[in-house]
């Protein structure tokens, strides 16, 4: 079993939890009868430039705890400052220690658009994500066949948010199109061995038609990776230890981005 199939494991026991206590029924009608979203997330990654995507990250499965200080609220509004066009928020709490209240607070704070990174295995954890002030949500190719992923875009396109589809291989390049995705992620990172090249990006690219936004994920340290990404054609890269680990995020940030300091 790899720390994906675990993962997704954990988020199916995390959804039976929280039916207990608000059924699925009621978390829909909710977040159906909240105003429909306008697809900011998609609307800020198709800006002409690399788009930057910037993750609020405690801690990973491969590298345990990165940020023992994690003053989330303050780390948000230091990438928005510094230019981030989206914010990635962890909510898985085993592996991510990340929490729905990181989610809810930052998507309050900031005006830039949220992403809900998490292993979605269920609609109601888009309801969810609606409710908690998200802009887009993660669905991924290795957890969900491609007509579930289907069905969970139109879910998300029912409430006005995007839906950024994670893609490692070129069979799930394949099925995130036949889903119909318009974000395509593409990890870097194995989850099978926590192996990181960036190539894969690049070697991927090709495969995925221009109408369709490609974020590149995972192993963006410097700015040459971004200059490399950007030569190969991504829309946007989505970096978090990085940042994370920086003395000085917004430097960081604004470094990564080519900015004069």
């Amino acid at each position: 079993m790899t720390i994906l199939d675990k993962l997704a494991d954990y988020a199916r026991e995390r959804v039976a939890a929280a039916k207990t206590q608000c059924p699925a029924e009621s978390i829909k009608a909710r977040a159906l009868a909240m105003p429909k979203g306008d697809l900011r997330f998609e609307k800020a990654l198709s800006r002409r430039g690399m788009s930057f995507i910037c993750e609020c990250k405690k801690a990973s499965p491969s590298k345990g705890i990165i940020a023992e200080d994690f003053p989330y609220l303050s780390i948000a509004e230091q990438y928005e400052a510094a230019g981030a066009d989206c914010i990635s928020v962890l909510t898985e709490p085993r592996w991510f220690m990340g929490s729905e209240k990181y989610l809810e607070e930052i998507a309050a704070q900031v005006s830039v658009p949220c992403l809900r990174k998490d292993f979605t295995v269920d609609e109601y954890m888009i309801y969810e994500a609606k409710l908690l002030g998200a802009s887009a949500v993660l669905l991924i190719c290795s957890i969900l066949p491609a007509e579930q992923i289907k069905e969970y875009i139109g879910i998300c396109d029912s409430l006005g948010i995007s839906a950024l589809v994670e893609a490692h291989s070129e069979s799930e390049i394949n099925a995130a199109l036949s889903a119909g995705a318009r974000i395509i992620g593409v990890n870097n990172r194995d989850l099978t061995d926590f192996s990181v090249d960036t190539g894969n990006s690049r070697r991927l690219r090709q495969l995925v038609p221009k109408g369709v936004l490609f974020v590149s994920e995972s192993g963006v340290r410097e700015r040459e990776d971004i200059i490399d990404l950007e030569k190969a054609g991504a829309d946007a890269v989505l970096i978090g230890e990085a940042l994370m680990r920086a003395p000085d995020i917004s430097s960081k940030l604004l470094e990564l981005k080519g900015a004069s300091l």
